[in-house]
């Protein structure tokens, strides 16, 4: 059977009555700012209803007030919350409660299932935040180095 794509805009009524219903959703998010723990079209997210309260590195979905659908980690936790993607160095403030869809319970990394709330995850993600800043330095050094041999070897 061949597969088709789906805008998530026009799945999100199916998936706000499943997860109303309490049940749990499966959808293959798109881009590249969870990488490397979650990459977009290869990797599947098993999202399931809200809690009554996030809390700090949970992984939800939310819709940004342009309309834009973002799966990013939540950092901080106030009046509202500071997320920001895997792949990201930007931190997004002033995330409100009512632009929540789902959490991920877990997902599915090249075909190999990960709970969030497993220990060894749990320890991955605040590995991965606190080094956010000294990732960002090394990234760019790596980057401007690559460009200076490439331009050295002429390509």
């Amino acid at each position: 059977m061949p597969e088709t794509s789906v805008r998530l805009a026009q799945l999100l009524p199916l998936m706000q009555e499943r997860l109303a219903a309490g049940e749990s959703v499966q959808f293959t998010p798109q881009g590249t700012s969870m990488r490397p723990t979650i990459y977009g079209g290869r990797d599947q997210v098993i999202l399931s209803p809200l809690p009554p309260k996030l809390k700090k590195y949970d992984l939800p979905l939310y819709r940004r007030d342009n309309g834009q659908f973002v799966l990013h980690r939540i950092v901080e936790v106030g009046e509202c919350y500071t997320c920001v993607g895997d792949n990201q160095f930007a931190l997004e403030t002033g995330v409100r409660e009512d632009q929540m869809i789902a959490l991920t319970t877990g997902f599915y990394r090249k075909g190999r299932y990960c709970r969030v709330d497993s220990a060894g995850y749990q320890l991955y993600c605040r590995i991965w935040h606190w080094s956010r800043p000294v990732r960002g330095f090394v990234q760019r050094c790596f980057y401007g180095v690559a460009r200076r041999i490439k331009k050295i070897l002429g390509k």
